[in-house]
């Protein structure tokens, strides 16, 4: 190979390379669609507010979109916040929203008497991110995963 040659594909790949860090840093670096703020969707009414964990996390980014989520299960009688939140250690907390409304059963979980289950799903671009940082056990962990819930008060 001439000299020639070899400096171009030098300066190519480098080119490259930086091209793919500043892409990664600058998508890295992108607020969550949501903040936080907004998941208080539930405002304080006088009833007591209450949080839960999930029943099932699943983390499956490889398997497209919408394969990194959480079965929550709600008791009926209860209004859940319209967003829920993720906090992992070290790389701070994200929130998303609720796939569809309650229902009974969903991906194997069954909903007790009396309550009903929500889908979270979480943004799969952040949780490939987590995963790059060792933070994949983390992010299964349910009780890393959090909604809040109060009671429907009767309007009189």
């Amino acid at each position: 190979m001439s000299q020639m040659y070899k400096s171009k594909i030098t300066y190519f790949l480098f080119a490259l390379t930086l091209i793919l860090v500043l892409s990664w840093t600058t998508i890295s670096k992108l607020p969550n669609a949501l903040t936080c703020q907004q998941s208080n969707v539930v405002q304080a009414t006088g009833s007591e507010r209450h949080y839960t964990h999930p029943d099932k996390v699943i983390v499956e980014p490889w398997r497209g979109e919408h394969h990194v989520y959480a079965i929550f299960m709600i008791p009926g009688g209860y209004l859940n916040d319209k967003f829920f939140t993720v906090t992992i250690k070290g790389a701070g907390t994200f929130c998303g929203v609720f796939n569809f409304a309650g229902t009974t059963v969903a991906d194997g979980v069954y909903a007790k008497p009396g309550h009903y289950l929500m889908k979270a799903l979480f943004k799969t671009r952040i949780a490939v991110g987590l995963i790059a940082q060792g933070k994949k056990d983390e992010l299964k962990d349910p009780r890393n995963w959090r909604v809040g819930y109060t009671k429907i008060e009767e309007k009189r």
